[in-house]
């Protein structure tokens, strides 16, 4: 209880509530709705700080009704309210983790939705199935906290697995969290697929760009681009668009792809593709200004040893270890099944 207390007097509430008030006061000038652009940023924002000074409000009554059931425990001496009150104090303390963690999100794109992409390294079926099985990971943590996922390009792997596949994550700061996820994946495990049982290595990487928003221009002139439509090929099930063809954008002065057959309608997969392609021209335009490289993409790294950022391993024993954090944990079993918040807590707390 004492340590909630500390928490709560050093998050400085006042400071989000006096940015709130200014901002309302914005939306009340005469001229305040003629740029679309200005108000919708600023609409934007005025809805992230009414949802932390909501959720900090919560938080603090929540800790008042702790302290009343705290004063009742000791009065009468019960233990099972005793157990209520450790069990709803761990919770406080997660929930108020959370908030510190959402308001020091304060990178550019960080409230954006994320655009991810993942690919599997050299090694054939065995990397195919690792890439499935990380697609697997973020489609279950996006779940687990409330985000939408959209697929929007899959490529099946020759036997099994993926060969490539770039998915968006919706929802308030999207980008911010899933943005440390960028960089190489290790997998150590006996293969499924080597009928001698041997011991194996395999890499991902992990692309992660934020959605570009109405409010980011990206001039982006019609003459350079080349746009192929195609329908979606594969062996079928849920990957396969069988009404729509799909659409693949190339950026010919830098040569950057981007491909979308997720829509019902080719209008639709192309209006998604532009996206996509804005979010890499948004990326490669940032590398061009070496302080802000990290920000964004980090540093390109080839998919094999030593480049990993995270290793997962199976055998001989079980561990997942972030590499940059040293953070690790022996259910690698969990963290499969998307639980890997403490991996981007940990590195949010390193970087702040």
């Amino acid at each position: 209880m004492k340590k909630l207390k500390i928490w709560v007097t050093l998050f400085d509430i006042s400071k989000l509530k006096i940015e709130l008030k200014d901002l309302e006061e914005q939306t009340l000038k005469e001229n305040f709705w003629n740029d679309s652009k200005n108000s919708s940023k600023v609409l934007s924002k005025i809805k992230q700080l009414k949802s932390k000074c909501i959720n900090y409000d919560k938080i603090l009554l929540e800790i008042n009704d702790l302290k009343e059931l705290t004063e009742l425990a000791e009065l009468e001496d019960d233990k099972e309210v005793a157990k209520e009150i450790v069990k709803n104090t761990k919770k406080i303390e997660k929930d108020f983790e959370k908030l510190q963690l959402e308001t020091l999100l304060s990178g550019k794109y960080d409230n954006n939705n994320a655009i991810v992409t993942i690919h599997p390294g050299a090694g054939g079926t065995e990397s195919q199935d690792w890439a499935e099985m990380l697609y697997r990971m973020y489609t279950r943590w996006a779940n687990k906290n409330g985000y939408e996922i959209k697929e929007l390009d899959y490529l099946e792997g020759e036997e099994a697995g993926l060969k490539s596949v770039t998915f968006e994550i919706i929802g308030e700061n999207a980008y911010g969290y899933i943005k440390c996820e960028k960089g190489v994946h290790r997998l150590v495990r006996i293969s499924p697929f080597d009928s001698g049982g041997r011991r194996h290595t395999s890499f991902a990487s992990i692309e992660v760009l934020p959605e570009i928003t109405d409010d980011i221009e990206i001039e982006i002139n019609p003459d350079d681009l080349r746009i192929d439509t195609y329908r979606a090929s594969g062996a079928g099930g849920q990957h396969i668009n069988k009404t729509s063809s799909a659409v693949r954008i190339t950026h010919i002065p830098t040569n950057t792809v981007v491909a979308c057959q997720s829509e019902r309608s080719q209008i639709q997969n192309r209006e998604t593709a532009m996206k996509m392609l804005k979010s890499k021209l948004l990326d490669l335009k940032e590398q061009e200004q070496k302080e802000k490289i990290e920000d964004l993409k980090g540093e390109q790294k080839e998919i094999a040893w030593g480049s990993q950022i995270r290793s997962y391993v199976f055998c001989p024993y079980t561990m997942v270890k972030d590499h940059r954090t040293n953070y690790e944990v022996g259910n690698v079993e969990s963290v499969m099944d998307g639980n890997i918040d403490e991996f981007i807590e940990s590195y949010l707390k390193m970087n702040l």
